[in-house]
Parts: C-alpha cells; sequence; structure tokens
C-alpha cells in the first residue's frame, strides 16, 4: 500500500508539473502564493505521520533533552549511564542508542528547542517537525525568487516544493535536511549580492548538517570578493564548531563512528567493496602491513592498523580522494552557482557509501531548477531502498539497488548535463 501510495503521488506531481507549464506557456504562470499553498498543504498532511520509516526525530528530542539537562551528547551516548534519568519510551524506540550524536550545533538548538517544549514526547516530535516543516517552506519559496532571478520557469520549482519525497522526509519523518536545505539555497539566492548575507547561510547550513562544506569552494568563487566570503564563513564555522571539538578533544566520537562505520545504498560503493573484496584487497594490505611490520621493527605502531583492513574501508578511503578532486575540479570550472550545486552534490552523493532517501533533498533543489532528470527520477525511486525496513528478510542488494541505480544510471548517461537553460 505504501509503494502504491508513493507511486500515485509522484504520477500526481509528474501531471502537475507538466500542467503548470502548459499554463506558463499559456501566459499563467504559477504563482509564489499558489506554490506555497500547496507545498504547505502537503507538508500539514504528513506531519501526524508516526517515525515509522525512520526514528531519527526520536533522536532529535532526545539529544535536545540531553542539551537541555546539561550535558554534552557529543561526548555521551543515550545509553550512557549519566543520561539514565532521561530514558523513557522515546529511548527505547530509538537507534544507535550506543553512539553519540553526530548532529552539529544548529541542528543541536532546533532539536533543543523542541525539548524545551511542554509537551509530552509525541508533542515534541510533532513541534519539531513542524520547525523543519516551516524551513522547508521558505527552501521553496527562496528557490521560487532564485528562479525569478536567474529568469526560470516557475514551474522548475515545482519538482521540489510539490515533491513527496521532500514532504514526506521533513513533515512525515522530520528530517533535519529541511534546515540545512533551507540555509543552502539562501546561500545561493545571495551570492552575488551580497557576500555577508551568503556567508552566514552557508555557515547555518554547514552547522545543522555537514554536506554544504563542499559547495563552500564552488560558492566563494561565484562571489564577486571569494575571499571575503570564506572568510566569513570559516569565522562562522570556527564560532560554532571549535567548541564541539574542544569539549570532545578532537573529532567528535560519534562522527568517527558514522565515517568508518556507516553504509547504506552508497551507488558506487556497493559494488566497490565487494569487487575490491572479490579482488583480496585485505590480503594485499595486510602484505604490505606485514611487511612494513617487519622492516620496521616497530610491531605496536603497525599493528593498530590491522582492524581497519577492510574491504568497506578500502573503498571508503579511495571514494574519500575522489571526491576530494571531483570538488576542486567541479568547484574552479563551474560558470554557474546553481547548476555547480548540482554537479558537486552529484558527486558527493555517488560517492558516498550512505545514500538514505532523504539524502537525496541536497540535491533535489538543484536538480529541479536544472530538470536533471536522472536525480528527479531518483527521488520517485528512492522509496524502494525502505523495502528491507517495511519487509525484514528482504535485501537491499542486489535486487532493490538494481531497480534503484539502473533507471539512473540510464537516465545518467543520456541526460548527464547540469543546466539552467
Amino acid at each position: 500500500m505504501t509503494l502504491l501510495l508513493w507511486s500515485a503521488a509522484f504520477v500526481a506531481l509528474v501531471l502537475a508539473v507538466r500542467r503548470a507549464r502548459a499554463e506558463e506557456l499559456a501566459g499563467t504562470a504559477p504563482t509564489l502564493q499558489e506554490i506555497l499553498l500547496v507545498a504547505a498543504g502537503l507538508r500539514l498532511l504528513l506531519l501526524p505521520l508516526p517515525a515509522t520509516l525512520s526514528n531519527d526525530v526520536l533522536r532529535y528530542v532526545w539529544d535536545g533533552r540531553a542539551v537541555v539537562s546539561g550535558h554534552n551528547p557529543y561526548a555521551l551516548a543515550p545509553d550512557s549511564e549519566s543520561l539514565a534519568g532521561l530514558r523513557d519510551d522515546l529511548w527505547q524506540r530509538m537507534d544507535h542508542r550506543q553512539v553519540p550524536t553526530v548532529y552539529p550545533p544548529l541542528a543541536l538548538a532546533a532539536f533543543s528547542w523542541a525539548a524545551l517544549m511542554p509537551l509530552p514526547a509525541p508533542g515534541q516530535v510533532v513541534a519539531l517537525k513542524s520547525l523543519l516543516a516551516i524551513a522547508d517552506l521558505g527552501a521553496c519559496a527562496a528557490l521560487v525568487y532564485l528562479a525569478r532571478r536567474r529568469a526560470m520557469p516557475p514551474h522548475r520549482v515545482l519538482w521540489y516544493a510539490w515533491n513527496p519525497l521532500a514532504a514526506l522526509e521533513v513533515a512525515g519523518m522530520g528530517h533535519v535536511e529541511g534546515l540545512g536545505v533551507a540555509a543552502t539555497v539562501g546561500a545561493v539566492l545571495w551570492l552575488r549580492r551580497s557576500e555577508t548575507a551568503a556567508s552566514l547561510a552557508a555557515g547555518a547550513g554547514v552547522l545543522a548538517k555537514l554536506v554544504p562544506l563542499t559547495l563552500i569552494p564552488l560558492w566563494g568563487l561565484q562571489c564577486r570578493r571569494p575571499w571575503v566570503f570564506w572568510a566569513l564563513t570559516a569565522g562562522v564555522l570556527v564560532a560554532g564548531l571549535l567548541p564541539v571539538g574542544l569539549s570532545v578533544h578532537g573529532v567528535p566520537p560519534g562522527l568517527k563512528t558514522y565515517g568508518v562505520s556507516w553504509e547504506f545504498n552508497g551507488p558506487i560503493f556497493e559494488p566497490l567493496w565487494r569487487g575490491l573484496d572479490a579482488l583480496g584487497s585485505t590480503s594485499a594490505v595486510e602484505g604490505w602491513l606485514d611487511a612494513r611490520k617487519s622492516a620496521s621493527g616497530d610491531i605496536a605502531s603497525w599493528n593498530r592498523w590491522y582492524p581497519f583492513n577492510y574491504p568497506q574501508l578500502h573503498a571508503k578511503l579511495m571514494l574519500t580522494a575522489a571526491l576530494g578532486l571531483a570538488v576542486l575540479l567541479l568547484s574552479f570550472r563551474a560558470s554557474d552557482a546553481v547548476a555547480g550545486s548540482g554537479r558537486v552534490l552529484s558527486a558527493v552523493l555517488l560517492c558516498s557509501a550512505t545514500l538514505y532517501p532523504w539524502y537525496l533533498l541536497w540535491i533535489l533543489p538543484w536538480a529541479a531548477l536544472c530538470r536533471q532528470r536522472a536525480w528527479l527520477a531518483l527521488s520517485g525511486l528512492s522509496l524502494l531502498s525502505y523495502l528491507p525496513r517495511l519487509f525484514p528478510g528482504v535485501e537491499l542488494f542486489p535486487w532493490v539497488f538494481a531497480f534503484i541505480w539502473g533507471p539512473f544510471a540510464l537516465l545518467f548517461l543520456r541526460f548527464s548535463a547540469w543546466s539552467t537553460d
């Protein structure tokens, strides 16, 4: 039933976009008010949904409670005995209780706001989802203004504003991407008008979730005064992130765990690590470590690397290096911030070991404005990755993975360009 409803909603989106385009050609483009009214209605309908497809929003409220109670969620996991007094049904239903938070300070500020609401846990969850949905509506409005400023047809905004994925993942499941996407769209909106406003928005995006960090080089190069933008953004990030690093004496442990251990539906990662495993990368690296250990005589120093010798991590390291190079090349070659942001985020998602459906919200605004068919289609196909959660025993790889990424690959090869024309 879930898949049928999703399919119907996505077909309705396609028909709505086509009708809006036809009306534009007839001289009656959709207005900002009309776009936002429908977008708000979709999100309002989904606000009461329980956290079934993902329970991240429960963790958000828990992290907010930890902050409000005076504890450091970067240092203390929900399972910590120091937080035993906060445990309730919310704690029982959370995943990954052994991992400290991975969310940046602005996200935690939003979570803390919800935790301060004088409401029971379900009410705090709805309050947080409402806040994120309002931010997401702000992203929709900013997209309309951005489209007008770039002389793009307004109907393209509907691919994000009325997209079932955006409404479901922000208003329905309560993902913090709603906050981060609003900030990133705001940053691009202000790039050519005010480095100060753009840098504040860019910094807010990173402090909501770290993904926009990959866009900072590109955005700076698109400004009239790149170094002003970079300096101001760096100041915002230092002010927000330095206290976090000092509180845990380095990189937050939850972020380390996420980087090393998390993996799900990575389009290149999944086949890559399996290929490396078949080629015997673990044995090859072990042989190299053995040789270095014997040559140096420093057994203890080299022994610490053996636990990290497995094909999944090899694949992550390779993809991280490839992503770093891609971000630099795409940033310097970009002639437009809208299409350039889409290209950079395309590289980010393709190189990611973890790609949950809500991660697509980062690229969806730019795919909408550029009519990037592959990523727009993926916003409809992505719900298939929930099948293993909805039906225990169903494996993601290889068949569900193939049904998601096969059509995407065909469209991406055929329509790979990012263009604002």
